[in-house]
Formats: structure tokens, C-alpha cells, sequence
């Protein structure tokens, strides 16, 4: 299991050729699936125990998997899988919950060699609110600190072929003893700040440019917008930033679609790709990730390529992306719930959540709350402040701004038709609203 971290769905489906040949030759894509979360944590722990963010916990607020809560690697480890995950983004880790049912977690920042000097490393990790904190201290030589630096391997260079190498090494290793494995991969490369090159590098050429380019990415980064009504990124620095996402997956695509084919190509093994959620670039007024429901946020390239089914396929059914794990279980002959990629199902229908941001206690009141999203008949209706708003499913163009329903709306009731898929519906709504008020201020 693949995932490209931040990846949008129009970073690879833009009109272009995806540079996966292999991948779209041998798989089943997904060209309607979405993100239960919009933030690694909630999406990563919703790809790892097929719930929604208020089952599982994991949320901006909440911050950590519940303990009652069952991965993936969880359910496969006790059918004899080794477990494995190879990651570069510390929110999929022990901080968060993450590494239940792992056998072994690499943290591949930790194993890399530094292309950066460790000067300009702390320059670009300057940009991050906790590490200008320690900076300004009197402590700014602490552990903490110098964790935030190794970690910064990953913001700062190229790490995914490492990722490979180790992940190879492991496979290589278990296929040898004969023994069965799932091994779950994070590559931080199309994440914030977008690699663009070996290492972190401007896109802009001129001082005047490149200096309009590295306060966009500050303020994206510090989502600074959240906490003073102020334009800090213009549409025209928005879309540099957004074609930096768009240039670090032409770095990625033609080894990522090589890895595939080698894990994948006359052997016995099933291979995902996905991200686990996409980055907004001023969709819905929103910059960066975090806490808003949007089709650039949850909308997420999805590729599964089994043993048995090798021939292309294009499934247009709308689908959670949370649905891997059931279909996971599924193929290796496991118990699973209700609901795969591969079902007409009622209730596999996506479903969105996101809860608000603290940004250093000074969000301001507009910006928080919470939401949850489902689709219907190629609409999204969303619920915030207790009312409903919708907006039209997009195929490329402008995001339309999300507008209020007639007072007294409920598209619940009003516009899901199936008995089945209504009460799941009102169900999961009612548990999100018990759910999202303690996390209210």
C-alpha cells in the first residue's frame, strides 16, 4: 500500500498522461474516490480502519487513533502477515496511534543521509510555528529540536527511492522465509513544500519572483489567512505553489510506476496507490490542508492492482477511499464490514469530515467549526453551523463556493432516496454532531 502524502487528484489527472503506463495498464482506477479526512491523520487513520474520523478519533482536535479502534495491519498480523510500515511523515507514527499492528515501523528520516547543509535545513523548518518557538528560547539546543531537524530530511529532499530500497529489502527478505507481509508506504514528495528538485528549491527565477514565491509558501505553510482577514497569497502565487505539486509528481511518476511493476508484475502480490488526501490551493477560499471539506481536499487518486484482474479498468462509481481496508480483508479471504471499492453498495458512498484548526490559539470565530460532507446524485451537501450548504461535484474548473440550502432543507431526507443509504446517513450524522461538540471551544 502506496501513498504519494498531499497528492491531488489533478496533479495527476489534469488533462495530461498520468506517467503511471504500467499502473494504467494493470489496474482498476478509481476516478471518483475520496478522503474520509482532509489532514494526514484522520485520512491515513481512516485508510487504516475503514471508519470515518468521528469513529476513530483521530482528528486537528482529538489528535490521537482510539484505542477500540482496529487497523489494518492489526487484522492482518493476527492471520500470520508480517506488518511493516515505511514511512516520512511522522502523523502516521506512534505520536498519533499510527503504528498499531506494525511489526516494525522505519522512519526513513532517520535512515537517510542529509543532502542539505544543516544550516539551510533549519532555514526551510524556520517556516514551521514550533520550531521558530525553540529557535526564540533559551533552550533552542534540546532534543526536540534536533528531532524536528532529521525530520526535516523529508521536507527537504528526495527520500521515496530509500522508501523503496528498504521496503524491497523487507519483501525480499519475507519472501524468502516464505512468509506473507503487508507493508504500508508514505512518501512525503508531493507534500508541502513540493519537491521540485533532489532538494528544496525555488520555482521563480528573479529575486522580486522568488521572493513572492517563499512568503507564498510561508504563509500556505502558516496558513496564516486562518488568523487575520488578510489576502496573503494572490491567485497567481496560489497557482505557482499548486504547479510546484504538479512538478514534484513528474519527479515521482516514472520510478513510482517502475516500483509498481516490479512489486506487481508476475507475482502473487496486490498493490495500492493512493494519497491520502489532496492540498487546496485556494479552493473554497482555503490554502493548505487541515480542516476544510473540498473536491481538491478529498478528492484522491486511487489505483488497485490485484493478481487476478491485471487488465485496465475504470470505475466511475463515486467511493470512500476508507473502503481499501475492507477490501483488503476482502481479497485476503478475511472478515470484513459493510462496504468495498467494488460494490454498488449503499452505504460505500463517500463521506467527508473536518474539524477546525487551532492555529496557536488565534483562529479567528469565522473559521471554526466543524463538517460533515456526503455526495448524492453528483452534488455535495455539506453540514456546518448547523446548516446545509451544496455545491456541484467539479471536473476541473473553479471550485464553486459552497451556498446555503433554503432554511429548513434537510437533503437527507429530502434527496437520498434509499431507505438502506438514508439511515446510514442520519445514523452517522447524529454520532458526528455527539462527537464534534466537546470539540467546540
Amino acid at each position: 500500500m502506496i501513498v504519494a502524502d498531499s497528492l491531488r487528484y489533478d496533479s495527476i489527472n489534469n488533462g495530461l498522461e498520468s506517467g503511471l503506463p504500467y499502473t494504467e495498464k494493470h489496474s482498476a482506477k478509481f476516478t471518483e474516490a475520496r478522503s474520509a479526512g482532509c489532514w494526514t491523520l484522520p485520512a491515513t487513520a481512516s485508510l487504516f480502519t475503514g471508519l470515518l474520523p468521528h469513529q476513530h478519533g483521530a482528528t486537528s482536535q482529538s489528535r490521537k487513533l482510539n484505542n477500540e479502534a482496529t487497523t489494518l495491519a492489526e487484522k492482518l498480523k493476527a492471520d500470520g502477515y508480517k506488518t511493516y510500515q515505511v514511512t516520512a511523515n511522522v502523523a502516521t507514527t506512534e505520536i498519533f496511534g499510527l503504528d498499531k499492528g506494525f511489526d516494525e515501523v522505519h522512519k526513513i528520516w532517520s535512515l537517510v543521509q542529509p543532502k542539505f547543509k544543516k544550516v539551510l535545513r533549519l532555514a526551510v523548518l524556520a517556516g514551521k510555528p514550533r520550531v521558530r518557538k525553540m529557535l526564540l528560547s533559551k533552550d533552542k539546543i534540546v532534543k526536540e529540536l534536533s528531532e524536528d531537524l532529521t525530520v526535516g530530511n523529508c521536507w527537504v529532499q528526495n527520500t521515496f527511492e530509500d522508501s523503496f530500497e528498504l521496503a524491497r529489502s523487507i519483501i525480499r527478505k519475507n519472501e524468502n522465509k516464505n512468509e506473507k507481509s503487508f507493508v504500508f508506504i508514505n512518501m512525503m514528495e508531493a507534500h508541502f513544500p513540493y519537491h521540485i528538485g533532489p532538494t528544496f528549491k525555488l520555482s521563480q527565477k528573479g529575486l522580486r519572483n522568488k521572493t513572492k514565491e517563499i512568503k507564498g509558501l510561508y504563509h500556505m505553510l502558516n496558513q496564516s489567512f486562518l488568523k487575520k482577514d488578510k489576502q496573503y497569497i494572490r491567485p497567481e502565487i496560489a497557482e505557482i505553489i499548486k504547479n510546484r505539486q504538479h512538478e514534484s509528481w513528474k519527479i515521482l511518476q516514472t520510478k513510482l510506476d517502475q516500483y509498481i511493476q516490479e512489486l506487481h508484475q508476475d507475482k502473487n502480490n496486490l498493490v495500492v496507490f493512493c494519497s491520502d488526501h489532496g492540498d487546496n490551493f485556494g479552493d473554497q477560499e482555503w490554502f493548505y490542508h487541515f480542516s476544510n471539506v473540498t473536491d481538491a481536499g478529498n478528492k484522491v487518486p486511487l489505483y488497485w492492482l490485484d493478481n487476478e484482474s491485471k487488465n485496465a479498468r475504470i470505475i466511475t462509481n463515486p467511493v470512500s477511499s476508507r473502503f481499501i481496508q475492507n477490501s483488503i480483508l476482502k481479497k485476503c479471504e478475511l472478515p470484513y464490514g459493510e462496504g468495498t471499492l467494488f460494490e454498488e453498495n449503499q452505504l460505500n458512498l463517500p463521506i467527508l469530515q473536518s474539524y477546525w484548526y487551532n492555529n496557536s490559539g488565534k483562529t479567528m470565530d469565522k473559521f471554526i467549526y466543524n463538517q460533515f460532507c456526503f455526495i448524492q446524485d453528483n452534488t455535495r451537501y455539506v453540514f456546518k453551523n448547523n446548516h446545509w450548504l451544496s455545491a456541484p461535484i467539479t471536473t476541473g474548473e473553479i471550485e464553486p463556493i459552497f451556498k446555503p440550502l433554503s432554511i429548513g432543507t434537510d437533503p437527507i431526507n429530502e434527496f437520498v432516496f434509499d431507505a438502506e443509504r438514508k439511515a446510514m446517513l442520519l445514523k452517522n450524522l447524529a454520532e458526528f454532531n455527539h462527537f464534534q461538540k466537546k470539540w467546540l471551544p
